[in-house]
Parts: C-alpha cells; structure tokens; sequence
C-alpha cells in the first residue's frame, strides 16, 4: 500500500489543465504538505526524449499504436523514477496528465483498442492509479483560443482537428461518467481563482477521506 497521494489533471490542450496543476502544487507547498510536482509525456531525462518526438510536428507518419507505445514507455519511466519513490516517502505528488490522457487521446480520440490501452497503462503504472483526477472541460473553440495566445508554435497533437478534438473531449466525459469516485469534471471556462478555490477544498476533503497523513 502506497502510503502518498497521486492527484492528476486532464483536459484537451488549452483546457487550464496546467495552470491549476501548478496553483494546487504551490497552495499545498505553502501549507507545508510534502508534494511534488511532474507532467506527461516527460519529468526524466528519457521521459523528456521521449516527449520531443512525440510533439515534433514533423512526425506525422507515427502510428496512433506507435504513439501510445511511446506515452506508455514516458510514463513507465517517470512512474519508476519520480511517481512511486515520491508516494512511498508518503508525498502528494500532482501530475500534469496521467494514464487517462492515452485512454482519452488514443483510445477515443485516435480508436486505439481501449483494452489494450488500460493494460499497458497498469503495467506501466506498476497498478498506481490516481487517488484523485480533475479533469477540465472547456468549449473547443475556447481552448483553441487559449492555445493561440501561446507564443510556441503548436506541437503534433495541438495541430489536430476539431473533429478529434470533440472524440477526445467526449472520451474525458466517458472517463468522468465510469469513476465518480475519483474524477471530478471541472467546468474550464470558470475564472481561475474560482476553480482554484474549489480545487483546494476538493482536495483537502479528498485527503481526509483516505487518511493522509504526513510521513515525519
């Protein structure tokens, strides 16, 4: 038994997804909870390798199984390297993106076997799953616009359609639909403060109800 906690964030690019990762990190920081904080596709030197091919837009020839393959390969190696030791010193580790990202973005959005997917995610997880998921639903056309304002140049997925974008958008809801018990979806669009503020308070009551408490 994994005496930490794992919270994740998800939603399609644009969603708030990080910038809600990075405010819980640095409340519960403040409040002097032991956490760390990492992102998927990367957080290790091969996970960040990894990372670049999978976003270099000049890749278009990669398969949707290739693709996933090498999400599970990023995520296997940070879940080793960064994820399990953090949750066995009984820290709250926030993670920008998890296994629900390849069953959101592969398995809906690209039409990749889901049961594939989920068996490799576990593996790949060593069978961590998330204590507790957030996951941001946001109008396409707004997460678009949100996206535009950033000064990088779109990445591989960034660059995908709209119509891929709704399948991915619709697979989050199924996602959120199947694990009440964990995943809360957050409307996007709600000023940030706003949606930070009920972040804290999800969480707080989150950790209580599974007991965390700080490993001295």
């Amino acid at each position: 038994m994994k005496p930490g906690f794992l919270v994740t964030f998800e939603g399609i690019d644009g969603s708030g997804k990080s910038t809600q990762a990075e405010m819980l990190h640095d409340r519960l920081q403040q409040e002097q909870y032991p956490v760390v904080l990492v992102r998927e596709p990367g957080g290790t030197p091969i996970s960040e390798k990894i990372r670049t091919l999978l976003l270099d837009n000049r890749h278009q020839e990669m398969t949707s199984v290739t693709e996933f393959l090498l999400y599970a390969a990023s995520r296997a190696q940070l879940t080793a390297e960064k994820i399990l030791p953090a949750l066995q010193q009984g820290k709250i580790v926030v993670c920008d993106r998890y296994m629900d990202s390849s069953l959101a973005y592969q398995g809906f959005g690209r039409r990749v076997d889901k049961s594939f997917i989920q068996k490799v995610n576990l593996e790949a997880t060593q069978n961590i799953l998330p204590d507790l998921t957030f996951i941001f639903d946001v109008e396409i056309r707004v997460a678009n616009e949100r996206a535009s304002h950033n000064a990088k140049d779109p990445d591989r997925l960034e660059e995908e359609n709209t119509t891929f974008k709704r399948r991915v958008q619709h697979g989050y809801r199924k996602i959120a639909d199947n694990a009440r018990d964990r995943v809360i979806l957050m409307e996007g669009s709600e000023p940030i403060a706003a949606l930070h503020n009920r972040i804290w308070g999800i969480t707080l009551r989150k950790l209580k109800q599974n007991r965390y408490v700080v490993v001295q």
